[in-house]
């Protein structure tokens, strides 16, 4: 049984709320939702940020339930079930929760990642596996990798050839 960190926009793509995505993509985002209930154990805080930013975009309680929405439903009723769920503690140490004592000491990462994807570094680094962050939508972290993984923390892209097509256009476009 594997750990992992489940960035949102992994929901999201299931849940067919990241209309830019290829089908492929919603398959594959459905698919590795489906083996984390199955065969992993999905890394959450006990101070519930990550959950709370599930719920700022999904809805446990939609009718019908989407994919997304179900998985959160999923997460809440196994929170305190180890089975299922491996709680880390996160330390805020600012009043919008977006820096965080447990992220690596490492002035260029906390650079380049953006505040609203720390949380999800933190709790990877701060796990004792330093499980990998699943990823499907946000390009950025295709130019963070090399840097996570000099503290251990591995990205597990969903949608990768996707995800690098758009990001070869973003730099076009940028002259980069």
């Amino acid at each position: 049984m594997s750990v992992v960190v489940i960035d949102t926009n992994v929901l999201l793509v299931a849940d067919g709320q990241a209309r830019q995505m290829r089908p492929e993509c919603v398959s594959e985002c459905l698919a590795r939702l489906a083996k984390a209930q199955a065969d992993d154990r999905v890394v959450l805080d006990n101070q519930w940020i990550i959950l709370g930013e599930y719920g700022h975009k999904l809805d446990p309680s939609k009718r019908p339930p989407s994919a997304g929405s179900k998985f959160l439903k999923w997460l809440l009723v196994n929170f305190a079930n180890d089975r299922f769920v491996s709680r880390v503690n996160l330390s805020p140490i600012d009043a919008d929760q977006r820096r965080f004592k447990e992220f690596p000491p490492d002035r260029t990462l906390e650079d380049l990642v953006d505040p609203s994807d720390r949380k999800f570094v933190a709790a990877s680094f701060s796990h004792p596996e330093k499980p990998p962050i699943l990823q499907a939508t946000d390009s950025k972290w295709l130019d963070w990798e090399a840097a996570l993984g000099r503290h251990g923390i591995r990205l597990e892209v969903l949608c990768r050839c996707e995800l690098e097509a758009i990001r070869r256009r973003q730099l076009a476009v940028s002259g980069t």
